[in-house]
């Protein structure tokens, strides 16, 4: 099994597709299956540091498990509540009502009122209408209608009072749903996201160190950062420095839907945990709601007609998992319902983050596993290609065991 993952992630840094990364994979009891990390943390050529399982990157829509965990935690401490409309603590959300078009001669978008109930079930499933600006076409238009960049600005606000693409609780799109669960995590506790999830997950954890929202205010973490590094205009290597690219957009706030920072050893010490249930996180009643798919019928087809839509939907969101696999999801991320032969198992659980970082946890076969790396463009199929090599050998070898 090494000689076979090593031999597909040396040869990319030998041909400069991939500048570094850092693989875990790990059982049900706790146990490190396969733990190797590959080239260097920088392709600027005066930082030579070899890319470790201590490396710290940029971990993107990942954050959004962890999130999640988060936000149950608050429901246990009855600071939230999974199914109350949560419009009244957010009350710039969804504000704008629902787009339906725009006028291209006027400059202007036509919406919808909508008061729809928005609930935090609904944040954390996708349906509550929100989606990220720079994947829908009215979205975009209504940005570049107000001089303002997608995904920009420094707060929660700035990026997610959008309006909403469809009525909350009838249909599915990726979206901001996690940012929003984060700010209602801070108005109903009175801390910020980071000291949240500091005290309720990082440090039950060990992992305070290596985790953070802010990770150059941690003089433990400051030096240990990865750099971003891109491709080519052709998305092809080598290749080289793009520290200028920055995940966040300038933000000033905690992203519950993209902003945290941790190292590959950090990130997998929750996975695991999350996979084994930890009682340190959350009751064995959270945990099945966390894993547990949350789209009623009408819901998950549009999730999967939503995969469909475009060849930019399905490599963001498929995990390179057939279209013929029927897909859900879940408070953790995208469930397949069925297993792929070779791969994973039914009910195998998903998620990535934007610079090429993906997760996985196999519930049947008892396996969990984290790929950490820094580079643009985003989701590149040949990286994911490459992170899916790694779980097919991590899936055969416990298959063999």
């Amino acid at each position: 099994m090494a000689d076979q993952i090593e031999k597909v992630y040396e040869e990319a840094i030998k041909t400069r597709l991939l500048p570094g990364v850092s693989l875990i994979a790990g059982d049900k009891d706790g146990n490190i299956i396969y733990s190797k990390s590959f080239g260097r943390l920088s392709s600027k050529e005066d930082r030579d540091l070899p890319f470790t399982e201590d490396t710290v990157c940029a971990i993107a829509s990942m954050t959004k498990l962890m999130t999640a965990v988060a936000s149950l935690r608050a429901v246990e401490e009855k600071l939230l509540d999974l199914d109350t409309d949560t419009r009244p603590l957010l009350p710039e959300m969804g504000k704008y009502g629902i787009i339906t078009g725009f006028d291209d001669d006027k400059g202007e978008g036509t919406f919808v009122p909508d008061s729809t109930p928005i609930t935090l079930r609904m944040l954390l499933s996708h349906t509550s209408g929100h989606e990220y600006d720079w994947l829908h076409p009215l979205l975009g238009k209504w940005r570049a209608s107000r001089n303002e960049i997608p995904y920009g600005g420094p707060t929660v606000e700035h990026k997610a009072v959008l309006p909403l693409t469809f009525k909350p609780g009838t249909g599915f799109a990726y979206g901001l749903g996690n940012d929003w669960a984060g700010k209602l995590i801070e108005v109903t506790s009175g801390l910020s996201l980071e000291d949240y999830m500091h005290s309720r997950i990082w440090k039950p954890l060990g992992i305070e160190n290596d985790i953070s929202f802010w990770p150059n205010t941690k003089e433990s973490m400051r030096d240990r950062r990865a750099d971003m590094s891109t491709l080519d205009a052709n998305e092809q290597p080598p290749a080289v420095d793009g520290s200028f690219f920055d995940l966040s957009f300038g933000t000033k706030d905690c992203l519950g839907g993209g902003g945290l920072h941790a190292s590959g050893k950090a990130y997998f010490t929750f996975l695991s945990a999350v996979m084994r249930r930890d009682p340190k996180l959350l009751t064995p009643e959270s945990y099945t709601e966390l894993f547990r798919p949350q789209l009623d019928e009408q819901c998950e087809q549009v999730l999967n007609d939503y995969i469909a839509q475009s060849p930019t939907h399905t490599n963001f969101l498929s995990h390179r998992i057939p279209a013929s696999i029927r897909k859900t999801w879940s408070f953790a991320g995208l469930i397949a319902k069925e297993g792929q032969e070779g791969r994973f198992a039914k009910g195998t659980t998903f998620w990535a983050g934007v610079a090429n970082t993906v997760w996985f946890i196999d519930h049947e076969t008892g396996i969990c596993g984290s790929t950490l790396c820094q580079l643009i463009p985003p989701l590149h199929p040949p990286i994911l290609e490459l992170h899916a090599q790694f779980q097919r050998q991590i899936f055969e070898e416990v298959r063999k065991r």
